[in-house]
């Protein structure tokens, strides 16, 4: 699956898109264009389940008439369909309300050099191997026990696509790139029979190169044991105990924080950390940095949405609020300068001075007893105040040992005191996303069960 346009193909579209807003009135234009192509295959109990080929393609506009601003988008890619969408993006900003903070970034933050960070790796997969993948990972969650009974399937997706953007203050760029997936969703049942409850886990690898991904059958095979494991669960009574969020969970820790932290939260006043800049608000052990050079990582960009330079650099240092996460607009709303954030974080890689060696584990016995949660469900998490209640699953722990899975609780606190009450992090540290984040131990949370 090959792409149908070339880049020096969008480049010119773009260049041209530019010069007919002006000439249609446009007082500032950004153009940005792209293409992606993918597949994606999902197998259930041994039968292919579906067969998706995917081609995409968008032109978008915005212009400005002063402090007015219009956006238009098509995906036809003629000359006559992006004349015609540039005059409808100026037809809407006729109407739209004027705001003096609205505008493309100013000059100087514009990114003028791109470094290539090795995003682009398509993978040459046919649909009968992309079958035969997907039938080994779920054969193999099935090969680990009899009581793997069940299954919501497996996939294995590809996607590769390019883009190029522009805009009238002289930004300029675009580049190709990969995400390649394999996943499986095992069900396990003790018994088999219409009364024995049931347990369905999951497990995943994602990468921008295929070769870099997980082979399947060991996904397969943890993933039928994350779902054995869940057999025998039951629900506890309420207490406060300490905590800890396994690994791939530990990140939705950092996406609340980021939320609490981004331009729009903080300018809305609708954030539990307005005016955190330069306060502590993690544990004083905890260091996040920001890192958008990562050759290959997900997060990688050498520019934001509107091609402003990024830079790395440290978003919290010993706990404190070092950086918040803006765009050109968040930044001139709240009086500051735009962090290269217009479309969101970058690689964010959480740190502890108070790393516990081991694996996770180690973790558990440095907390001894208490709840090890490795699902979440529902939202439940209010941005304005900080309140976080929200379903879980885990297992119950004593003296650092699993004695048994846990369902039907509610585990509950405020996000400011679950972030500056981390006692310790687990060195089991695992890329969820754009975000590499170890297990987590809070000292103390509400746990609701009967």
């Amino acid at each position: 699956m090959g792409f149908s346009f070339k880049s020096e193909t969008f480049q010119e579209l773009t260049e041209y898109a530019l010069k007919k807003a002006k000439s249609l009135g446009a007082t500032d234009c950004a153009v940005d264009i792209s293409e992606a192509v993918g597949q994606s295959v999902s197998v259930r109990m041994g039968e292919i389940e579906t067969i998706e080929h995917t081609r995409d393609k968008s032109f978008g506009v915005s212009v400005f008439k002063g402090t007015k601003r219009g956006n238009a988008s098509s995906s036809d890619f003629s000359i006559e369909a992006i004349d015609s969408a540039i005059r409808a993006a100026l037809d809407i900003a006729k109407y739209t309300a004027a705001d003096k903070f609205a505008g493309l970034p100013d000059e100087g933050n514009i990114a003028k050099r791109h470094r290539d960070l090795d995003l682009y790796h398509p993978w040459s997969l046919s649909t009968a191997k992309a079958v035969e993948k997907a039938l080994i990972m779920e054969q193999a969650a099935f090969d680990v026990s009899k009581q793997i009974r069940n299954s919501d399937g497996a996939n294995v997706s590809t996607e590769s696509g390019h883009f190029y953007a522009a805009n009238s203050k002289g930004f300029k760029g675009g580049y190709p790139y990969s995400r390649h997936s394999l996943s499986v969703s095992p069900i396990a049942q003790a018994k088999k029979s219409k009364d024995s409850p049931m347990q369905r886990d999951f497990w995943y690898s994602s990468e921008r190169k295929a070769k870099d991904l997980a082979k399947p059958a060991k996904i397969g095979t943890y993933a039928a044991q994350r779902a054995l494991a869940r057999l025998g669960s039951k629900p506890i009574t309420t207490r406060n105990c300490p905590v800890i969020f396994e690994a791939p969970i530990a990140a939705s820790l950092v996406s609340h924080y980021v939320g609490a932290v981004s331009g729009s939260s903080l300018y809305r006043k609708t954030s539990f950390l307005l005016n955190s800049l330069g306060k502590e608000v993690w544990a004083p052990h905890i260091t996040i940095k920001e890192d958008p050079f990562i050759e290959g990582a997900h997060g990688s960009s050498p520019f934001d949405e509107e091609g402003v330079k990024v830079k790395a650099r440290t978003v919290v240092k010993k706990g404190v609020c070092n950086g918040y996460f803006l765009s050109s607009y968040s930044a001139r709303k709240l009086g500051m300068e735009t962090t290269g954030n217009a479309g969101g974080t970058h690689n964010l890689i959480l740190s502890s001075t108070k790393t516990v060696a081991g694996g996770l584990d180690a973790l558990l016995k440095t907390m001894g007893t208490g709840l090890l949660v490795t699902e979440m469900m529902g939202q439940g998490v209010n941005g304005v105040t900080g309140d976080y209640s929200r379903g879980a699953f885990g297992y119950w722990v004593e003296n650092g040992i699993i004695v048994h899975p846990v369902e039907e609780i509610t585990i509950a606190g405020n996000l400011k005191d679950m972030l500056a009450n981390i006692v310790a992090v687990g060195d089991d540290a695992y890329w969820r996303g754009s975000k590499h984040v170890g297990s987590i131990l809070i000292e103390s949370m509400t746990v609701a069960g009967n």
